[in-house]
């Protein structure tokens, strides 16, 4: 009788609903551009990106190659899904520097290459919170060195969005990033905080006292709302400086609608 081969191993997780819109992680692909870029510009080889649980439709694997290669010639992306049926419905859409494979959290790449950025967006949403650690650690453990795990939430169009930037030694810092224009205060952004951080959302938590502060600064910079909300965003997030959050970012950034502030910060009690 012939040797049994053993079944390929299954991907580690779970399929997501896979919604997904054209667009729809724009911000933190910018994000990503501008803080990672100068680590893939400096990568030797050609910069490997990971889209890991891309969706039902491959648009935000399609626009992620497009946004690296503003920052790094060359960069490729592989969209990575635990669905098999999403891989194949991608397919028609690989082209050079762009392909699809079947995975999960193991991250899978050909010849067992690292790569220098995994984006998960909107996966570890329906995981639960004591979960999220033990997902971190096996995906930064996948990064090549110097390499960034960006994990966070957003809206169905894009409009706001949260994500925590890790690397190998942990998580390091929470971007809170918005159209302005779709916010009545800073603490709209609770309900897309990501799934180490929503439920920490209440008082006596970090996150909960950051996003008052945050209201209240917002406040106080009420008369900027005439000359823009951007102006007021940018005076908002001056006062939270002066008033000893460590932000990491800086004016070019917040025009942006962003506010970047350090992980230990904000990062849950306990």
């Amino acid at each position: 009788m012939p040797a049994r081969v053993p079944p390929p191993s299954r991907p580690i997780g779970s399929a997501t609903r896979g919604t997904t819109n054209p667009n729809r992680l724009r911000r933190m692909d910018r994000w990503i551009a501008a803080a990672h870029g100068p680590a893939l510009r400096r990568a030797g080889e050609a910069p490997v990106a990971v889209d890991l649980g891309y969706g039902a439709a491959p648009w935000t694997a399609v626009e992620l190659l497009e946004r690296l290669r503003t920052v790094r010639a060359g960069a490729r992306v592989v969209g990575v899904e635990i669905d098999p049926g999403r891989v194949l419905a991608a397919r028609p859409y690989e082209r050079e520097g762009l392909t699809f494979a079947h995975g999960g959290f193991e991250v899978p790449l050909p010849g067992g290459a690292r790569p220098a950025l995994i984006r998960a967006a909107n996966v570890l949403r329906q995981y639960e919170e004591g979960e999220v650690a033990a997902v971190w650690r096996r995906l930064c453990a996948r990064l090549a060195p110097g390499g960034l795990l960006v994990e966070g939430t957003c809206d169905e169009i894009g409009r706001r969005h949260v994500w925590v930037a890790l690397d190998a030694s942990g998580p390091r810092t929470v971007t809170f990033a918005a159209r302005l224009g779709s916010l009545e205060r800073p603490s709209d952004l609770a309900e897309r905080l990501p799934k180490a951080l929503i439920h920490r959302n209440v008082p006596g938590e970090p996150v909960h006292t950051f996003l008052r502060d945050f209201d209240r600064a917002w406040a106080a910079a009420a008369p900027y709302a005439p000359l823009s909300a951007r102006q007021r965003w940018i005076r908002s997030a001056q006062t939270l400086r002066a008033e000893g959050w460590p932000l990491t970012d800086g004016p070019r950034r917040w025009r942006q609608g962003e506010v970047t502030v350090r992980w230990e910060a904000v990062a849950p009690r306990g």
